[in-house]
């Protein structure tokens, strides 16, 4: 492993920053302080700092040596945002503001690529210019979204652009990269099956939607498995079923919600298409009405076949030949969808370890595992300088390619 040492000397100033932001999560657009702390530190180091794009997202930019004249320009992304959760954790840096917490390690995200911006900025041992992208409101409300539609690709046109996410189970100082689909869409489902209520002892003279509802929920289930291709991955789980308010009483309508989760939008509208078909077919069948909607939020995440590869190349340069290993795709999501919609990059895993970090910090931890999206997750701080490394010797390599 060669990191960069300026950056581990420097490593313990980061982890106390990244356990303050720990200590005062905020939720999607609402990343008021940590959004200043960032554009603050930036301010410091010499960096051009912009606010606001996406409402609460922060853009530095840092010119190499040539002060940017070549033209060359290459992007890196954190995100900002915690999760609407109830940290369990009573060590010192646990959340102080009960129902947000950072159990998915976007506070060390952005502590990693800070330690980075430090670095480049003092240094700028390169030609080019790096786009440091700290983006709101990834968790759900699509902030880099809002980040281009402000028009951050409009305004730093970079060549391509880089974002990775700690990954638990996977060894600290490993890397996972691949080409093509590594998250999946992310799609919320919602049918209202309306029929006739009455008393629960006269079923007769009511147009019950409950049997329905029990039957389409089954029915769902066989378009993954006698409509999709076997070989096609996909998910579509019904997560939530209301209805009726007493046992004596057949209620008049029956509401599911549930997500699905593809990893290409051609099955996504063969799933919707017939998802609607069997809800207005079971609801005609029974008597009934069906209200059917699917609301698309995010892209399938999809690395370019190049960049991920020398992604790839760069990370055993740094970390050893040993320590990059192939994506296992997951079907959970990732708005980092939207810029690689918009630019060529890569999304990349950085391991987390097993959970055995957090020993250190004595009582109030458990030992693990510490899975992402956990009321007992915490960042493992021994990342920060390998993260850091690894997005400072990505955008050198990058810049110095001459692409």
């Amino acid at each position: 492993m060669k990191l960069i040492e300026p950056i581990v000397a420097q490593a313990e100033r980061f982890v106390a920053l990244r356990r303050d932001l720990h200590a005062h999560p905020e939720l999607g657009f609402e990343e008021v302080r940590t959004a200043e702390r960032v554009a603050t530190l930036l301010g410091e180091w010499g960096v051009e700092v912009h606010r606001g794009l996406g409402r609460t997202g922060v853009v530095g930019v840092v010119h190499g040596r040539d002060g940017g004249a070549c033209g060359r320009m290459v992007g890196l992304r954190a995100d900002m945002d915690a999760l609407p959760m109830t940290e369990l954790n009573t060590f010192a840096h646990a959340s102080r503001h009960p129902g947000r917490m950072h159990a998915c390690g976007h506070d060390g995200h952005t502590a990693m690529l800070l330690a980075a911006a430090e670095h480049l900025a003092r240094t700028r041992d390169f030609d080019g210019t790096v786009v440091l992208i700290f983006q709101p409101a990834e968790e759900g409300g699509g902030g880099a979204r809002a980040m281009i539609a402000d028009g951050l690709f409009e305004r730093w046109p970079v060549q391509a652009v880089f974002g990775l996410h700690n990954w638990p189970g996977l060894p600290v100082g490993h890397v996972a990269v691949s080409p093509g689909p590594v998250m999946a869409s992310s799609n919320e489902c919602r049918v209202v099956l309306r029929g006739k209520g009455g008393h629960a002892a006269l079923p007769h003279l009511a147009t019950d939607p409950v049997p329905a509802a029990c039957q389409l929920v089954l029915a769902w289930q066989t378009i993954l498995t006698r409509n999709l291709k076997p070989i096609e991955p996909a998910v579509l789980s019904v997560t939530m079923l209301r209805a009726g308010e007493a046992t004596n009483v057949i209620p008049d309508h029956v509401e599911l919600q549930g997500t699905v989760r593809t990893f290409s939008v051609e099955a996504l509208d063969q799933i919707e298409a017939r998802m609607r078909e069997l809800a207005e077919g079971v609801a005609a069948a029974y008597g009934l009405q069906a209200d059917f909607t699917l609301r698309r939020n995010y892209p399938p995440t999809v690395n370019h076949a190049a960049e991920a590869q020398w992604v790839a190349d760069v990370a055993r340069e740094l970390l050893g030949p040993d320590a990059v290993h192939p994506q296992e795709p997951t079907l959970g999501a990732e708005d980092f969808a939207y810029m690689l919609q918009a630019r060529p990059g890569a999304y990349l895993f950085l391991g987390n370890g097993n959970g055995q970090h957090r020993a250190a910090h004595g009582p109030g931890h458990d030992a693990g595992p510490c899975t992402l999206h956990h009321p007992r997750y915490d960042f493992n701080d021994a990342l920060i300088p390998l993260g850091a490394s690894l997005w400072v010797r990505l955008a050198q390599r990058w810049l110095a390619q001459g692409r």
